[in-house]
């Protein structure tokens, strides 16, 4: 019997352009997307080094670019977060102990903040007992650490659990450890369809 559930962000309930980020960087100069810049989001990520590194670290591939230009295409990857998805979620909440265990940088929450607005964003975070960021907790996904960590914190049982998320990997890592796990195919399922499951 399910008690809780933890769950993803992106793609689960704010839409995101993850191509449009690519697109956006490239029309500023940027070659391909590489190794180093992958590094240099995950340290943003978890919160290793400061916004003015980051911007700077991408500003080495696209010397020609400004900070605004590479914060505005940065920030072309989130889209918009529908109501009813925000409404399902407030039923849940009635139901069950919910959590959000997102990975993301400060930037993005900033600005998924200030587009969506402090009633919207409010009652969007107060229907979860906690929201873990991973560039707050130093950690991310699909490291084992983030999971029991979450667990841990709140005495949750790994197999009265489950976890939704759009990433296999993420998924995958959770499903290791025991939890049960929806591995949400964007485009072709919507965190809504969560009862057709039988998941819970």
């Amino acid at each position: 019997m399910i008690n809780a559930i933890i769950f993803d962000f992106g793609d689960v309930f704010i839409n995101l352009d993850k191509q449009a980020t690519i697109d956006g960087l490239k029309k500023l100069g940027l070659t391909e997307w590489n190794a180093d810049l992958n590094q240099l989001n995950i340290q943003y990520e978890t919160g290793q080094i400061s916004r003015e590194n980051f911007v700077g670290g991408i500003q080495k591939h696209i010397p020609n670019a400004s900070s605004e230009e590479i914060l505005k295409a940065w920030n072309t990857v989130l889209l918009d977060f529908p109501l009813y998805r925000l409404e399902f979620l407030q039923m849940l909440s009635k139901k069950y102990r919910l959590f959000l265990l997102s990975n993301t940088d400060a930037i993005h929450i900033e600005t998924f903040e200030q587009n969506n607005g402090p009633s919207f964003y409010g009652d969007f975070y107060k229907c979860f007992e906690k929201v873990y960021f991973s560039f707050e907790i130093e950690m991310r996904k699909p490291n084992p650490e983030i999971y029991t960590y979450v667990l841990n914190n709140h005495d949750l049982q790994a197999k009265r659990t489950l976890f939704i998320d759009d990433k296999k990997e993420n998924t995958d890592a959770a499903l290791s450890l025991g939890l049960h796990v929806w591995n949400l195919q964007v485009g072709k399922e919507d965190v809504v369809d969560l009862f057709t499951k039988n998941l819970i």
